[in-house]
């Protein structure tokens, strides 16, 4: 059992095809449209051919949140210096604060500690997010000292970008 503060166990364990429809109901319900079959039937299929590993959290037998780890980053730094980067990480709103989070980023740091000495994770920089940067900071994760950038490219000095979900700043964690 992975430490919490609910009653009921924690359980990580690798995404299969036979988690997609609880997750797509548990995020239906909180109006997460974009979190779709298709979605995670695409994760599972880069798991399959090794280009991602993707994780779920369930408490007791309620799905909590998930996170996959992308070998080769969409982030040009990253890619160019091969860091693999924790993508997608997602913990619904009655499960947060509890520690699994931090349960599942620490799941992502072991496995992509086996291939490399550093990972990497970006985050959206509007208040939806702010819980996510504080835990990132908390855990040692550092900005990458490029600024912020939208899609994976650097922003330019009095450009204009829309405040949304591709808008990030990237950071890094020494895991050896």
């Amino acid at each position: 059992m992975i430490k919490n503060s609910f009653d009921a166990p924690l359980t990580i364990s690798t995404l299969a095809s036979k988690d997609i429809p609880a997750m797509v109901a548990s995020f239906e319900k909180i109006g997460w449209a974009d979190k779709s079959k298709v979605l995670f039937e695409r994760y599972v299929a880069e798991q399959g051919k090794q280009e991602r590993h993707c994780w779920v959290a369930y408490v007791d037998k309620d799905f909590a949140g998930y996170v996959t780890l992308k070998w080769q980053s969409g982030y040009q730094p990253f890619a160019k210096a091969g860091i693999p980067e924790i993508v997608d990480l997602n913990v619904l709103p009655g499960f947060r604060n509890h520690g699994i989070g931090s349960a599942l980023l620490e799941q992502c740091e072991r496995e992509a500690a086996i291939h490399s000495a550093v990972v990497g994770i970006g985050v959206g920089l509007y208040p939806d997010y702010g819980a996510a940067q504080r835990l990132y900071v908390k855990r040692g994760y550092i900005p990458d000292g490029r600024g912020i950038n939208y899609d994976g490219n650097p922003v330019v000095a009095g450009e204009a970008y829309p405040v949304d979900d591709s808008l990030a700043l990237c950071f890094t964690k020494v895991l050896k």
